[in-house]
């Protein structure tokens, strides 16, 4: 627990944002555990390859055959299924202080969090830096044509996903931490440890 009774840190936003490279960094810091919400269930993944994974078919028929919009309605009702395993979480969070993550999280459901111990943060990044992470990290010049179609209605998605996602914050108050390339993580952590701790 922190200075001021943080024992639950937070950390929203759409996919890409760097949330768990962030998520860890604090977590050693602060010397909580950390967790990610994609730990609890995925959603169906990412549609390219790693390597010792290959794209199970129905996840690239996910995304091949479902427009934008349904993508979206589809992966928040997936959260809304995970959302009282994530309350439960944040319950059991004091005993040793937790760092959670992941795109689940949603602002109007964390808002209800309030002052409990909880501090809640956000991150955003411009279309082109998740075009360029997401291009990267599936190898978008050796895909295939069908392949770079998957990778980008995956962007498109975590793009819409992020406007829906400010959408709700700027209704509710916080400004998210920009996570473009021009920041680096270190950075990020050092922004929340002075709202989490109030040194900077």
């Amino acid at each position: 627990m922190t200075d001021d009774g943080v024992r639950v840190v937070l950390i929203g936003g759409t996919s890409n944002t760097g949330k768990s490279t962030l998520g860890r960094l604090l977590a050693d810091r602060l010397g909580f555990a950390h967790r990610s919400t994609d730990t609890l269930a995925r959603h169906p993944g990412r549609p390219w390859p790693v390597p010792g994974w290959e794209v199970p078919p129905h996840v690239a028929e996910h995304y091949r055959t479902l427009s934008v919009e349904e993508l979206i309605a589809s992966v928040r009702e997936h959260y809304a299924r995970l959302w009282p395993r994530i309350e439960q979480l944040v319950a059991e969070g004091g005993d040793a202080g937790l760092v959670l993550e992941g795109s689940a999280l949603w602002p109007p459901e964390v808002a209800r969090f309030g002052g409990a111990g909880v501090s809640a943060h956000w991150l955003r990044a411009d279309e082109a830096v998740l075009r360029t992470r997401i291009r990267t990290a599936g190898r978008y010049p050796e895909a295939s044509q069908d392949g770079r179609y998957l990778m980008d209605k995956f962007l498109a998605r975590s793009v819409r996903y992020q406007e829906l996602l400010l959408a709700e914050l700027a209704a509710l108050g916080p400004e998210p931490l920009d996570a473009g390339d021009g920041r680096c993580v270190e950075e990020l952590a050092d922004a929340v440890l002075a709202t989490v701790t109030g040194a900077g």
